[in-house]
């Protein structure tokens, strides 16, 4: 399978790497250091799963590439529309664009620039970033896809890429209803990413605390409730669930936002807890939670401003 990476960062670097480990052709979009790293040295994944270096293909124009069967779209939020024009091409032989983003409104902007008959729905369960220049470091073992077509006649290239994926040895499966499951990580994330961020801390500090797991809690239950809002239903267990999976997860994990926050760089927050509270406020829901923590996030949403 001829896979494009386009952003390889936490997400598309580590999947990116193991399709390739396992013979797909896989080329990976890139910027700056870490695109000159990946060039001069390949691209290193330190890893619970396996520690690895390839030797790859990069480049910092997608206009210089082949037509693909998937591009894996990983870039950041902001990014999303920009650079959707960009790859266009790629999809213009009937290939499909899978974007891995946080959030839930990728996929519709990458759909109302490419057409949604390009564009399946993806859903990246990893902690990962790039640690230095040509390297992503994982933390823990969880590194896993879900992915899935809104258009049933799309399902047959779902299928295509997961059984790429599972015989690169990575754990995938394609969803029947891939909206859900984007809406059932954006839940988990996106309180994931507020309470680190607000706390400044790792997910063992925020669920051991009991005032931290209280608010954590509060985040999914405002989520959820936009989610119904928008026709999207969760079993009665759905929380207790997202709770196991908090208390399952490695102590020392850190949502990427925070990494981005203590860096300095642009965060995803109007994406994320913003987004929840504008569409709370669209449905007349109450969502203190997350207003509160947009709130503190946006003298940062640009960066550092010292």
């Amino acid at each position: 399978m001829r896979v494009a990476v386009i952003g390889a960062g936490g997400v598309g670097g580590y999947f990116g790497a193991r399709l390739a480990q396992a013979g797909n052709d896989v080329v990976f979009v890139a910027r700056g250091a870490h695109l000159a790293a990946l060039r001069s040295r390949g691209l290193r994944i330190y890893s619970a799963n396996g520690n690895f270096v390839l030797d790859v293909n990069a480049t910092d124009d997608p206009a210089s590439l082949a037509p693909v069967d998937v591009v894996m779209f990983c870039v950041k939020l902001w990014d999303v529309e920009q650079g959707a024009a960009q790859i266009a091409p790629l999809v213009a032989r009937g290939g499909v664009v899978i974007p891995f983003q946080n959030g839930i409104d990728s996929t519709d902007t990458v759909s109302r620039v490419i057409g949604a008959s390009h564009v399946l729905g993806g859903v990246a369960y990893i902690a990962a970033s790039i640690s230095e220049p040509g390297v992503i470091a994982h933390v823990g073992t969880m590194a896993r896809l879900r992915v899935g077509a809104f258009d049933a006649a799309l399902a047959p290239r779902a299928k295509a890429f997961v059984d790429a994926c599972i015989a690169a040895g990575i754990e995938a499966e394609q969803t029947p209803d891939i909206r859900r499951a984007l809406w059932e990580k954006f839940v988990f994330l996106n309180a994931v990413s507020g309470l680190t961020c607000l706390a400044r801390q790792p997910l063992g500090v925020i669920r051991t605390d009991a005032e931290l797991r209280a608010t954590f809690e509060a985040s999914l239950r405002e989520t959820i409730a936009v989610a119904r809002a928008k026709g999207v239903e969760f079993p009665d267990d759905f929380v207790a669930r997202q709770l196991r999976m908090l208390d399952g997860l490695p102590a020392e994990m850190r949502a990427s936002m925070l990494h981005d926050l203590v860096a300095g760089r642009r965060l995803e927050a109007p994406w994320l807890c913003g987004r929840v509270a504008v569409l709370a406020a669209e449905q007349q829901i109450a969502a203190p939670v997350n207003a509160t923590i947009y709130a503190a996030m946006k003298p940062y949403v640009n960066g550092a401003t010292h």
